[in-house]
């Protein structure tokens, strides 16, 4: 079962996945199908090169999974097993909630203790960093503490979850929370959700009249349409808010009608169906298109490119197709539980965070808001050149991922064993 190889993998070099040349040495991979307290599965892959580490770095992501991130070689060398674990709503915002995602972290933190492991590091890149802030926010509770429903209304076995809490926490390249990266890209310009070309040209941040640009020119947005457009940010996710709760609403009428007896055909569909709804214009963030707002080393543009149409209007994109459950649980940057603005004041581990100064997802008053919201006394924070990936900003510099791994490295070595 336990293999050893010589690394030899086809992730490729760019991108959240490693660079196969910095894993070619011998290593052990063994996978783990886990199951949560919900009884549902999870994946997990431990890699290791003695196996004999005490220290194992977790790594994970609620709605993606590469199972070679690019830290994984440096963790390694630092001495430490590396658990790479896939959520149960890969690519799916379908059924993302991050309340029940937390059972999946629970059922790897508690297999690790399992296998004798004294020092757990939770590792959270990119959108990792809000879920692994919100498991040790839980975790750090006392079990009645715990919170017992999801924002849709869904009860979450936590408090009866064995949820062992880490020993430190490594934060890279982390955004406030995935409700909070989407309250500051939603398009506010949309006047109706059901036509998605539709506009009102008074907030379109793509309209050379509000100040944008063409790039790779800079956009120049007054100070003016900025609070304006910020405001319009708000009052769209609580038009959606209210959009969701709604829907569960007249679902949960007719579950109860049911349950009462009135056990009509209609009533019945009405009762089992789940609304899906689409949400478009999700990538405009000014920030991304005004290089002054927030200044930083990134070029103009998103995660998803230049184009802002292709992004807004294209299939791919934040929240694409949702459901009033995991709209509120993930992608509302009001009723979501997953932020660091809801959650930092209790993490009171060592924490490290490291920030891409050219990152075009979360901006450097992101980052300062992060690292403030962090209880720990024990914290420390450093910037690297490179993207939201780490990738090089200029032809020739030294990746932004090797500098952010020697990092990680030193901390492992340097940070106490509890």
């Amino acid at each position: 079962m336990n293999e050893t190889r010589k690394g030899k993998v086809t992730a490729g070099l760019r991108g959240a996945g490693w660079n196969p040349a910095r894993m070619d040495r011998p290593y052990r991979v063994v996978p783990y199908s886990l199951r949560t307290a919900d009884d549902q599965r999870t994946l997990g892959l431990l890699y290791s090169q003695t196996g004999n580490e005490k220290t194992v770095v977790c790594l994970m992501h609620p709605r993606e999974f590469t199972g070679t991130p690019y830290l994984v070689p440096d963790v390694l060398d630092a001495g430490c097993a590396a658990w790479v674990q896939a959520p149960r709503s890969i690519g799916n915002d379908l059924r993302l909630e991050h309340e029940v995602a937390l059972l999946d972290v629970a059922a790897g933190m508690t297999h690790l203790r399992g296998l004798g492991f004294t020092r757990t590091v939770l590792l959270g890149n990119s959108g990792g960093a809000g879920l692994y802030a919100f498991y040790t926010q839980q975790a750090l509770r006392s079990p009645e503490r715990r919170l017992t429903h999801t924002p849709g209304g869904r009860p979450v076995k936590l408090a009866t979850s064995d949820m062992p809490a880490p020993s430190d926490l490594v934060f890279v390249s982390p955004h406030p929370g995935q409700g909070k990266l989407l309250m500051n890209g939603i398009d506010p310009s949309v006047t109706d959700e059901r036509d998605p070309l539709s506009v009102d040209s008074a907030l379109d941040p793509f309209d050379a009249h509000n100040g944008f640009a063409a790039p790779p020119a800079s956009s120049r947005y007054s100070a003016e349409f900025v609070a304006r457009y910020r405001g319009a940010q708000r009052a769209r996710v609580e038009r959606l808010d209210a959009q969701a709760r709604e829907m569960l609403a007249v679902r949960g009428r007719a579950r109860k009608q049911v349950k009462e007896g009135e056990a009509s055909p209609a009533l019945k569909r009405l009762a089992a169906h789940t609304q899906i709804f689409q949400i478009w214009r999700t990538d405009a963030d000014l920030r991304c298109w005004d290089l002054s707002l927030d200044p930083s080393d990134r070029e103009v543009g998103t995660l998803w490119g230049r184009d802002p149409y292709a992004s807004n209007l294209g299939s791919v994109g934040f929240a694409r197709v949702v459901t009033p459950e995991s709209w509120l649980s993930t992608w509302s940057g009001i009723t979501s539980n997953a932020s660091f603005e809801k959650c930092g004041a209790e993490l009171q581990v060592p924490a490290f965070v490291i920030e891409y100064t050219g990152d075009q997802a979360a901006f450097p008053s992101d980052m300062a808001a992060i690292y403030d919201s962090i209880a720990s006394t024990s914290k420390r924070r450093e910037r690297v050149r490179g993207n939201h990936h780490g990738q090089g900003l200029a032809e020739g510099e030294e990746s932004g991922q090797v500098v952010a791994g020697r990092m990680v490295q030193q901390w492992l070595r340097e940070a106490p064993a509890p």
